[in-house]
């Protein structure tokens, strides 16, 4: 079940949700045919409630959303990019373990 704690980002609001932010965001790039991608979804959902009102945690759907993947050169799925103050802290590319992901999230908070 996903958490209604991970926002839903598309190429219109991306700007504003995450380039905007005021804290770390975390996103992560997707599609619905991905196998990876379904591997890593409740390890994303477990990083949104854990670390919620620290991080904001979204998702981008590559098929519905193709210009901001194109953007941050995301040839991969999944691909988990972190930013912070509107750029690019880190990036891991596949179905990753949480504490990976949570090493990531060390380096913006």
């Amino acid at each position: 079940m996903a958490s209604d704690k991970v926002l839903t980002l598309t190429d219109g609001n991306f700007e504003t949700d995450v380039l905007q932010s005021t804290v770390p965001v975390l996103v992560d790039f997707w599609a619905t045919w991905c196998a990876p991608c379904k591997a890593i979804a409740p390890v994303i959902d477990a990083i949104a409630e854990e670390y919620d009102g620290k991080v904001k945690v979204g998702k981008v759907n590559v098929d519905d959303n193709p210009g901001t993947p194109g953007k941050y050169g995301v040839r991969g799925i999944p691909t988990v990019i972190l930013f912070k103050d509107g750029k690019v802290v880190d990036q891991v590319v596949g179905a990753v373990p949480k504490t990976q992901l949570e090493a990531l999230l060390k380096k913006a908070l």
